[in-house]
């Protein structure tokens, strides 16, 4: 049961960084940036100020903290074997607790509805992620340019052709 459990935590769990990674790709490319970062999203953490990378550690190092609090049994350092990889009997993988818009059903049937779509949106998103990821390793221009890149092509427009100005048409 453990093992299953475990499995669960860590589909549920990757799948939310993932819907997390799709929004972040399509918005950290669609707005400007306080701190002047540009371009495709895989290349915009190594432009993060040294202060706002340590401030997302700590946010992402906390966040982990409360789930690994929350989750997972203490380590019993006289016998680990029997405390590692181990969740709490009580607890439900992925409910860490946090619910600030109240979405979280109380019914047993509703809950286990909404945590089968979630699992469902989570793997659809890991594997978006995984696209855009390449896509963007392959020609290194965002989301939105590779869709402006490929209407014009598919329209019938050379993508490549300048205006006068010198920029792209």
């Amino acid at each position: 049961l453990n093992e299953v459990k475990r499995n669960c935590e860590a589909e549920v769990m990757h799948g939310r960084v993932a819907m997390i990674a799709c929004l972040g790709y399509l918005v950290g490319e669609s707005f400007p940036s306080p701190f002047g970062i540009t371009g495709p999203a895989n290349d915009q953490l190594q432009q993060m100020p040294a202060p706002a990378f340590a401030l997302l550690t700590i946010a992402i190092g906390s966040a982990e903290l409360k789930r690994a609090t929350t989750g997972w049994v203490e380590p019993d350092f006289g016998d680990w074997t029997k405390t590692l990889w181990k969740l709490r009997d009580n607890y439900y993988p992925g409910d860490v607790g946090f619910d600030p818009l109240g979405l979280k059903p109380t019914n047993a049937k509703d809950f286990a509805n909404m945590q089968t779509k979630e699992l469902q949106n989570g793997r659809l998103a890991m594997i978006g992620a995984a696209g855009m990821c390449a896509q963007e390793l392959v020609n290194h221009r965002t989301i939105i340019g590779t869709i402006d890149f490929y209407q014009k092509v598919f329209g019938g427009l050379d993508p490549y052709a300048t205006c006068a100005e010198g920029t792209f048409c």
